[in-house]
């Protein structure tokens, strides 16, 4: 339960605030909450998915283009109505295609025969001449041009176009494919005109129907859906796509599906009427042909490829080719003919989601791909639900995760989840056919990143750069970089740990100062604090907790966790030991006093923390352990040697070599303890060094067993190639007073020490 508390008192509120924000996409999903660029964004990422799909060519479906080639060879457009009812005989007659839908409309009859200037001659000025106006009439059949169409179109598979037009009524009308009264009552929302700009009754009459070729563009001008049906009068009317489809397919009928009651129809059914699909009977077999309707009877148009003759999926042949019989029989009989122009000056170009200059022909020709594959791009009934679920499970997961997360963590989890809901996406879209929105999801994704990386710059950086700041000065930068990771796990608050301190002090410090001005001291103290601080730091990363005049006192442990604590302490007070030489060697060259260090370093459980007064505070640590540790630093002058530690250190770090010095009882203590001299790491001392040890530790042996003599006659052995070290003469001077003093049957061997 504990656990739990910290949990949410450190991440409770940076979790509400990314759940608010997943609570509020949640609400737009649901239609709750209208957010305007969300919406265009949907749209974008639906054209860019529409622009991912690779065309793959549909030879059964071929779009003959009325181009600048046949433009060049036929004349400029529109054609007489000779030369289309050529085109038709070509169509139907030379090459047997199964359908063909004209994109072109014939509303007015077709004059440019001449004809009718024959025609008022013989009526007036050449009525006289003998014979004019039988030759005339002989004509007329021949200089016929509509006529010459109507006879084309008579009985074979031709779909004419047409348009609707509110503002006019002209031509004629094919029959529709149902009228309301099919409805039964029902009232099915659909795109309504009150007027038609069709073609001539006499044409309407012999093509096998008509189909409106009107584009409904989206209030931005796209392309993006087309009607099936639309609505004049009382009848429903088909496209030119789905009536060239149906006459194809030789469809018997075409007839409206309402498969549910009122209380089975979502609310999409209901808006259209209930109407979802249209059911179309083909030859002879029992199971139609289902074609789903979306709103206003119309489907979203799957474009395949950017369009025209170099970028579709539909193969292009010049009209001009068809018209001369230069195109192999094979690439039009028993095909879908679609019959349209992409001369850029006949203003047939369309803006779509693929392309802003889409042939208005080629979709027609998408249209019926996917009549006949049955397979529509829809947005199911459910879609919301997907979508609410979806928004709620992405930024349920990054709202609880990117809180927890690092930086690199949390932007790989963002970027993986985006790709995900994208990849997903697409493949129900290619593969399912089903029509999903994904930008709420995606814009959560990013607010919800974007929300925490604001939090951890606000909030997070802030609390490390105070970390920073308050342990900046006491331990090396690396380790501040390591907590500033982690920084929950560090803290000022006071408690107990294992930990080494060390006490560091200059020798003869007063005679120092006196031998130098207060600038050339300056310099000197500068040197030499800055020379040991940066060993205690840098080197084995220990914990710097104050200078005390001349003096140092660090330690290993704390704030960052090292279960080597003693190890480093031992190691960076050999080091310490090089750079006095080294900075010896410097200021003798000044002309400076020698500088010698003594140092304690002692191990064992230790109060850490924030510890001072309201008027000035200080990470450091306290206990008897550190007290024993600063009592080593002032006996190493007693021993004449540079560094003391004390027995828990030496038994926490075992890698090293150690000198025994004595069995001490320092001011404060009651219980002795064993103090030594680490020489170096054990693996690294030769022999002449472990020889030298194991012949001392036999003296300090002899000593406690008071054998004067043998320690005597050790002790010589070891000046004599030790001259220099400042332990064995104390020790020589001891025995002297041990054999005038005898200390008697029960000497402990221990020295006790009655100062600091």
């Amino acid at each position: 339960m504990r656990t739990w508390s910290r949990i949410l008192r450190k991440y409770g509120l940076r979790w509400a605030c990314g759940l608010l924000l997943t609570a509020v996409a949640v609400l737009q999903v649901a239609g709750q909450l209208r957010i305007d660029s969300i919406e265009r964004m949907d749209t974008f990422f639906a054209d860019l998915r529409m622009r991912l799909v690779q065309p793959q060519l549909e030879p059964k479906i071929v779009i003959v283009d009325i181009d600048e080639k046949s433009i060049a060879e036929v004349g400029h457009f529109p054609w007489n109505r000779k030369v289309v009812a050529q085109l038709v005989t070509q169509l139907t007659g030379h090459y047997g295609v199964a359908a063909a839908g004209f994109d072109i409309v014939f509303p007015e009859a077709d004059n440019t025969s001449g004809y009718e200037v024959l025609d008022g001659l013989a009526r007036h000025e050449m009525k006289d001449v003998s014979g004019f106006r039988a030759r005339v009439d002989m004509l007329k059949d021949a200089m016929d041009y509509d006529g010459l169409l109507a006879t084309a179109l008579d009985g074979q598979p031709v779909v004419l176009g047409y348009n609707i037009a509110d503002d006019q009524r002209k031509g004629q009308l094919p029959n529709p494919f149902f009228t309301s009264e099919t409805l039964n009552g029902r009232s099915v929302p659909a795109i309504t005109s009150r007027g038609y700009l069709a073609n001539l009754e006499r044409l309407q009459a012999a093509a096998a129907t008509g189909g409106i070729f009107t584009a409904t563009p989206d209030p931005d001008g796209i392309l993006r859906h087309s009607a099936l049906l639309m609505r004049i009068g009382d009848g429903f009317y088909p496209t030119l796509s789905l009536a060239t489809a149906a006459v194809a397919l030789q469809a018997r009928a075409i007839t409206p599906s309402f498969s549910k009651t009122v209380d089975q129809m979502s609310a999409s059914e209901r808006a259209n009427g209930g109407l979802d699909e249209l059911l179309m009977f083909v030859g002879q077999e029992k199971v139609p042909l289902r074609i789903p309707v979306g709103e206003n009877l119309s489907a979203l148009i799957e474009y395949r490829g950017p369009g025209g003759p170099k970028g579709g999926a539909f193969p292009y042949v010049s009209a001009a080719d068809v018209l001369a019989g230069r195109v192999p029989k094979q690439v039009l009989a028993d095909h879908i003919i679609l019959v349209g122009t992409t001369a850029p000056g006949l203003l047939d170009l369309r803006p779509t989601p693929v392309n802003n200059e889409y042939p208005g022909v080629e979709v027609h020709a998408n249209m019926i791909k996917s009549i006949l594959d049955e397979r529509f791009k829809v947005r199911p009934d459910y879609a919301d639900g997907v979508e609410g679920i979806q928004v709620a499970l992405a930024g349920g997961l990054l709202a609880i995760a990117l809180a927890v997360l690092s930086p690199l963590p949390s932007m790989l989890l963002a970027v993986a989840l985006a790709g995900a809901v994208f990849g997903l996406n697409y493949w129900a879209y290619a593969e399912l056919d089903l029509v999903l929105k994904m930008a709420m999801t995606l814009v959560l994704i990013a607010a919800v990143f974007v929300f925490n990386v604001a939090w951890g710059y606000f909030f997070e950086v802030r609390r490390n750069r105070g970390l920073v700041s308050r342990f900046g000065e006491y331990v090396a930068p690396e380790l501040v970089a390591q907590m500033a990771e982690n920084p929950e796990r560090y803290n000022m608050d006071g408690e107990s740990r294992e930990l080494t301190v060390m006490f560091v002090d200059v020798r003869g410090f007063t005679t120092i100062s006196e031998g130098l001005t207060p600038k050339q001291l300056r310099e000197y103290i500068n040197l030499y604090l800055t020379a040991m601080s940066e060993d205690i730091r840098s080197a084995h990363q220990g914990t710097l907790d104050k200078y005390i005049g001349d003096a140092v006192m660090a330690f290993w442990g704390a704030p960052v966790h090292f279960s080597d604590h003693a190890r480093r302490g031992v190691a960076t007070s050999l080091l310490m030991q090089q750079s006095a030489a080294r900075l010896n060697q410097d200021f003798i060259a000044r002309g400076w006093p020698e500088l010698k260090i003594g140092i304690g370093l002692n191990s064992g459980l230790m109060h850490v923390g924030d510890m001072g007064s309201n008027i000035r505070r200080a990470y450091t640590v306290m206990g008897d352990a550190v007290n024993l540790g600063s009592r080593l630093e002032g006996i190493t002058k007693v021993y004449g040697v540079g560094i003391a530690v004390g027995e828990a250190t030496r038994a926490a770090a075992p890698e090293f070599a150690y000198r025994e010095l004595d069995l001490v009882r320092v001011k404060g203590k009651n219980e002795p303890v064993a103090i030594f001299e680490p020489i170096a790491l054990e693996r690294e001392i030769d022999d002449a060094t472990r020889q030298e040890l194991e012949r001392w530790h036999a003296t300090l042996a002899a000593v406690r067993a008071q054998r004067w003599d043998e320690a005597e006659n050790l002790l010589a052995e070891l000046q004599a190639d030790s001259p220099q070290r400042g332990l064995y003469p104390l020790y020589v001077e001891r025995i002297a007073y041990y054999r005038q003093h005898p200390p008697g049957e029960n000497w402990d061997g221990v020295t006790t020490f009655e100062t600091k």
